[in-house]
């Protein structure tokens, strides 16, 4: 489980893409790990789980509850970056210290985009995985259970500090944008062409610097413009919404000094 950055670094936008850049090969070694199996869309079918008594689930509601279940009991949903993909999860069994937060918001859940996620990548699983069943339904859902969890983490974490970052770099704009409510006018405001720019060509280039060590008589490769377009189409906006999201459910009356 990762843990919050530091308070002293939490708000050095610097820290903060470092941060980000490092979760992208986790995300690449994640999605190559289940591109070696079929596409096997049965473990995404309701009722089709194997399980008796499954009802209205698929193989892969059960597989990622069953984790977030586990992962309850030790706390990870305490860590802000970490928003779980189910509801009604239990409260953490384990005590859990985190350093003091630097971020402005009652419910970190307010940013929480997990089922638009979720969605997105079901969705781009026929770009990276071959076509057809080769009967590897458990395998399958446990890589998407770890990829699932690394993109949410990334979303969120960009989510969450850059808002926060990018809020007190300019804080007289964007309060007066929140007050009116304008999403719109927000999102312009937030996006930074030329950092998304910069993103796309180093995800492409890791994916390519990546697989060049695969041995293709023994490991299947993901396209490089396959993970790209996932990341210009779904991670870079599903992150900027969820900064439109923090915006409109920060706390307006308190600004804490950087520490």
């Amino acid at each position: 489980m990762i843990t919050t950055i530091h308070i002293e670094s939490a708000l050095d936008l610097n820290r903060i893409a470092a941060y980000l850049e490092g979760l992208e090969e986790t995300i690449i070694y994640k999605l190559i790990d289940r591109a070696q199996f079929a596409e096997n869309r049965i473990a995404y079918q309701i009722g089709k789980s194997g399980f008796q008594g499954a009802g209205e689930l698929s193989l892969l509601d059960l597989r990622l509850r069953r984790q977030e279940e586990m992962d309850v009991e030790f706390g990870r949903f305490c860590v802000p970056e970490e928003r779980p993909f189910n509801d009604g999860l239990p409260n953490p069994k384990r005590d859990v210290t985190l350093p003091p937060s630097c971020l402005n918001i009652d419910n970190y859940d307010a940013v929480n985009v997990s089922t638009r996620i979720r969605e997105a990548y079901c969705a781009f699983l026929p770009d990276i995985c071959p076509a057809g069943d080769d009967g590897q339904y458990g395998s399958s859902v446990e890589n998407d259970v770890y990829a699932l969890q690394a993109i949410a983490r990334r979303i969120h974490f960009g989510a969450l500090y850059v808002a926060e970052s990018k809020y007190r770099s300019d804080p007289n704009s964007y309060a007066e944008l929140v007050r009116q409510r304008d999403r719109e006018a927000l999102l312009r405001l937030l996006t930074r062409p030329e950092v998304e720019a910069a993103i796309l060509k180093r995800v492409a280039e890791k994916v390519t610097h990546i697989q060049s060590y695969i041995n293709p008589e023994v490991r299947r490769s993901i396209p490089p413009e396959a993970v790209l377009n996932f990341y210009r189409t779904q991670i870079i906006p599903l992150t900027k919404e969820g900064q439109v999201r923090y915006f409109l459910s920060r706390k307006m009356s308190i600004f804490p000094p950087r520490i």
